[in-house]
């Protein structure tokens, strides 16, 4: 199974161990489709890497760098893996 999931309007999506739920973002040039932020990707489904930082705010405040297929969580998270690295999970497309 690959990490990411990619949908026809460019979206990514991967599973965050941190917030035990899904992040998306958008690649470039395919961009955001209603004009909003997206992210340089290294095209790869297997070990992404996405510049710049992904900020999420919800449930939890979840701050990272995904690089080379690992999650490099800042210590300005608000979940249990704040400052600490973890490899990007498989995710299960048949779930999407």
């Amino acid at each position: 199974m690959a990490k990411l999931l990619k949908y026809a309007n460019g979206q990514l999506i991967f599973e965050c161990p941190g917030c035990d739920h899904a992040h998306g973002v958008y690649s470039k040039p395919t961009g955001h489709p209603q004009g909003g932020p997206s992210w340089d990707w290294n095209g790869s489904m297997d070990k992404p890497t996405f510049s710049p930082s992904i900020l999420v705010q919800g449930e939890h405040r979840c701050h990272s760098f995904v690089r080379e297929g690992k999650i490099q969580y800042l210590v300005d998270c608000s979940h249990g893996l704040a400052g600490q690295t973890v490899e990007l999970p498989e995710i299960n497309e048949e779930e999407w």
